[in-house]
Parts: C-alpha cells; sequence; structure tokens
C-alpha cells in the first residue's frame, strides 16, 4: 500500500464559495496548520491555467509541510502540477486510464455512491473510494439524494480499498460515519466555511482519532475483568 494512504482520516476539500473571501492558499493554510494530512484542490469555477497555478501555490505548501495533495477531477492538473493523485467521479476521466497517466504509485480516489460503483472501481485500480454523499450537502449541486450509514457499511464490507465517506459530515456526525466503518472522512463545509479553519480542523482531527482509536481496545483477560475475551468496541 501507497505509505500516503496511512494517512486517509481526513480529507479537506477546498471551495471557494464557501470560504468567506479566502483563497484556496490561505484556506489550506490554516487547515495544514490545524492538522490537516490531505488536501483535495476542488474548483468547479476556475479555467485550466487557473487551476495550475493554485495547484502549483498548494504543491509547494503541501511537500514542505508533508501533506497529501489530490486534484478533484482533472487528471491533467494533477500530472502538470506534480500532485499526489487525482479524485475522479463517474463523469470524469475512467479509473484505469487516469492509472495508465499518472502511473502505479499515484493515488487514485473514485466516487461511489452504490455497491456496484465501488467494485467497478475497485477492480479498476482505485486506491481508495469517496462514498456519498452520507448526509445532505448544499455544497455538491449533483452529490444526489444521500444514502446513509448503511449502504457506507456495506461497501465497507465489500471492498478491501480505505472508504473514505464525503457529503454533509461534520463534528456532530463523523461518529456515526467511523462506526459504520468510514476509514476516513472528506469535509468541506465544516472546515472551509469556519471562521477559525484551524480550529475547525484541529477539532475535527482530534475527534475522528480519538474514535478510530477506541474502535478495538484490548480489555483485560477474563479473569481480571470476570468478562468474556474479546475487544471493546465503543457503542
Amino acid at each position: 500500500m501507497n505509505p500516503s494512504l496511512q494517512k486517509m482520516d481526513l480529507h479537506v476539500l477546498t471551495d471557494k464559495r464557501l470560504a468567506k473571501g479566502r483563497s484556496h492558499l490561505d484556506v489550506v493554510r490554516e487547515a495544514i496548520e490545524g492538522g490537516a494530512p490531505v488536501i483535495q484542490l476542488r474548483d468547479k469555477e476556475a479555467n485550466s491555467r487557473q487551476l495550475i497555478d493554485i495547484g502549483q501555490q498548494l504543491r509547494r505548501l503541501t511537500r514542505e509541510k508533508g501533506v497529501v495533495l489530490i486534484i478533484n477531477d482533472r487528471v491533467d492538473i494533477a500530472l502538470a502540477v506534480e500532485a499526489d493523485g487525482v479524485h475522479v467521479g463517474p463523469e470524469d476521466m475512467p479509473v484505469h486510464l487516469a492509472r495508465k497517466i499518472l502511473g502505479p504509485h499515484a493515488i487514485i480516489g473514485a466516487s461511489a455512491g452504490t455497491l456496484e460503483e465501488a467494485l467497478r472501481a475497485e477492480e479498476e485500480g482505485a486506491s481508495y473510494l469517496g462514498v456519498g454523499s452520507i448526509f445532505a450537502t448544499s455544497t455538491k449541486s449533483d452529490a444526489g439524494a444521500p444514502i446513509g450509514t448503511r449502504l457506507l457499511a456495506e461497501i465497507k464490507a465489500h471492498v478491501k480499498i480505505p472508504v473514505v465517506a464525503i457529503g454533509g459530515i461534520n463534528y456532530g456526525n463523523v461518529e456515526e460515519v467511523l462506526r459504520a466503518g468510514a476509514d476516513g472522512v472528506a469535509v468541506v463545509s465544516a472546515v472551509v466555511g469556519a471562521e477559525d479553519i484551524k480550529e475547525a480542523t484541529r477539532s475535527l482531527l482530534a475527534k475522528i482519532r480519538g474514535i478510530k482509536g477506541l474502535k478495538a481496545i484490548k480489555i483485560p483477560s477474563p479473569e481480571a475483568s470476570g468478562k468474556g475475551p474479546g475487544t471493546y468496541a465503543p457503542g
């Protein structure tokens, strides 16, 4: 597994519309200060030249800080700015072609809203899945109806690659998503729309890692605890 895939617990996606006048670079700098391990550049309105300029700025910063940089949709931009990878949706370049262009070591994420889409993306060579939209969201106009955590759990049970949940996830509901089996979450408004991006990132990441750390805590032996053997899975 690509070592960078060990850092998948929080993706921060940029969105200029939610950034309260702050630039992509300003948002990303604050998110990284808050501990964000993965940044995804998403800007549906910028043209190719603008995306390259923004991408190069973010690449310099993320490389300096040891943070993973993913480009949303645009394989060509990911290649041009030497990003760590790309995230593609159902209407973007197919996973197997993105892999052919970016090479065997690139991180290639694929959106999945059904079990069939998830299995196909895995078969084509996706590095991870972006599953959602889990909850209702206004940040992506084509997100479709929310799929909820039940389908998220089903997808997780059928694939071997990491599953990153997306769509309407915030500090208040992230525990439900992780309990359903997500390896990590991707957020937009919960961080980018916050007044204090650094603190929003820090607190969300702390909660994620706290929950993930509690998923399988070894409990004392039956003799010592008076309980049966196994692991403690907080419910």
